[in-house]
């Protein structure tokens, strides 16, 4: 059987001539696409600095136009509490399939500059990569369904299925606003499954589709001493130093086999059995690989495992940065009155974000020396999420991946965390269907992210053809309209 669904045949994908003449526009428009892209890419749309808002409403607004210029109806910016969520349908398949096309708009802070080779925020192209704060993650990705639905809209004046797209500008900060969204417009929503592109490839000959990701918490630790900054002469060594007192504290998160010392914390980590170990060794990338693509030589962490299982299978406590004293150019003999902390957890199926939350507040409370305070703040929580990858829509999947990319996808597990997957899945009740284009080079999250051309180039033919093969999907809900959302 392949990959379109029950009855459904190679011979078949011949006969949805509707995907030839989108995958010819394509072909013939890929330079204007790419200068598209730097457009899209130019906006610093930084969902975590509230300076950047003006450019996120601008980011929206933009992307809001040229869905409306492909030819999507109903083209809304739907504003929220935060950043605003870009909507737009195309609902004019009666008795076909519905397809939910998710992405977001938001990127990290392009910071630390000075390690860019080119200014974050200015496309550029050096060989077959484009170079830009993201290119890949996601803004590349998500443009990659933009052009496809366009090559359908303007060689065929149609897509084979109904669509209902919906952009985000606050998946790097958690999604806090988009959960209460998808609550308030169920019906309007409704859906037979739900496309994200937001994860990564093996290599550009090796597709994926994930299968897993890891759920998340986002916690900041501060550390309070005296009220102002002390002279250290006159008070060093009668004192705690509170931003020694957090270093000592944040050495004690890990024993020495790199497992993560908070009591409880490993209570409800799911045990895989050796059978699904097996496939992951088969599929999943080597240590050798994973090291290579780090660009370190010895890998670090929780014994008894290997590194693909160390980030997909196996929770993990990560230091994200500190601050505290004085850092600036030359000596300034001071006690710092603060210190804090920024740490996120990785979090696996059966673990809940909110008791991972208060075992971390507790510990925190055991260990803090007496002679300072400190406090801790939670936020972000994302539950861990699975998919089935024998489901109709992820088989569908896997053949427009070797339709699209000449070579059938492997399916791997994810060690980041995509917000809305446990929100489509529960609230919506839909497959997702998790179709990555990145490569793990593109430095996703880091100075000189980039998105390699080739692969968008074929993520558009893959996203054609899966628009072509979703057109078969069983058991449609037969949308017959479309209810109106409510803002928050």
């Amino acid at each position: 059987m392949d990959a379109c669904g029950p009855g459904t045949t190679a011979l078949d994908v011949v006969k949805f001539m509707t995907a030839l003449r989108p995958l010819r526009y394509a072909h013939a428009n890929r330079r204007q696409f790419v200068a598209e892209l730097k457009e899209f890419i130019r906006f610093p749309s930084v969902s975590s600095d509230p300076r950047r808002a003006a450019d996120l409403n601008r980011c929206a607004q933009w992307l809001a136009r040229h869905l409306q210029r492909i030819g999507l109806d109903r083209v809304r910016v739907v504003p929220t509490r935060g950043n605003p969520i870009v909507y737009a349908s195309w609902l004019r398949a009666p008795g076909r399939p519905t397809l939910i096309i998710y992405g977001h708009y938001d990127v990290l802070p392009g910071e630390p500059l000075r390690e860019w080779h080119t200014p974050p925020f200015t496309p550029t192209l050096k060989n077959d990569d484009l170079y830009a704060r993201g290119a890949a993650d996601d803004k590349g990705q998500l443009f990659s369904h933009v052009k496809a639905m366009e090559s359908y809209l303007k060689s065929s004046r149609a897509l084979p299925v109904n669509v209902k797209c919906i952009f985000e500008g606050e998946e790097e900060i958690g999604s806090p606003h988009l959960t209460a969204f998808i609550e308030r417009n169920k019906r309007a929503l409704r859906a037979d499954a739900a496309v994200i592109s937001d994860t990564r490839m093996l290599a550009p000959d090796r597709p994926a589709i994930s299968y897993a990701q890891r759920g998340g918490l986002r916690a900041e630790l501060e550390v309070k001493g005296p009220p102002h900054e002390l002279h250290s002469g006159n008070f060093g060594g009668a004192v705690h130093n509170p931003l020694q007192a957090l270093c000592e504290m944040i050495a004690g998160l890990h024993d020495a086999h790199g497992r993560v010392a908070i009591p409880g914390f490993y209570d409800d980590v799911r045990r895989w059995g050796e059978k699904e170990r097996a496939f992951m060794a088969g599929t999943g990338p080597t240590d050798e690989q994973i090291l290579q693509d780090a660009k370190v030589e010895r890998g670090w962490g929780e014994s008894g495992f290997s590194l693909y299982e160390r980030t997909t299978i196996r929770p993990a406590l990560t230091l994200n940065g500190m601050a505290g004293g004085h850092h600036g150019r030359g000596a300034k003999s001071i006690i710092p009155a603060r210190a804090i902390a920024k740490l996120s957890f990785r979090l696996v199926p059966d673990q809940h974000p909110e008791k991972v939350a208060q075992l971390f507040r507790d510990h925190i409370a055991r260990i803090t020396p007496p002679a300072v305070r400190s406090s801790v703040r939670t936020f972000s929580a994302i539950k861990p999420a699975l998919v089935n990858r024998n489901h109709p829509a992820v088989r569908a999947a896997a053949f427009a991946y070797k339709k699209g990319f000449g070579s059938p996808p492997v399916f791997l597990r994810s060690g980041g965390s995509i917000p809305v997957v446990t929100t489509f899945q529960e609230k919506l009740g839909v497959p997702v269907v998790l179709m990555g284009f990145g490569l793990p080079d593109d430095n996703i999250h880091a100075p000189n992210e980039k998105f390699h051309l080739p692969n968008f180039y074929n993520a558009i033919a893959t996203s054609i053809w899966y628009l072509a093969l979703a057109a078969k999907l069983p058991g449609a809900k037969r949308m017959q309209g479309q209810t109106e959302w409510q803002s928050s």
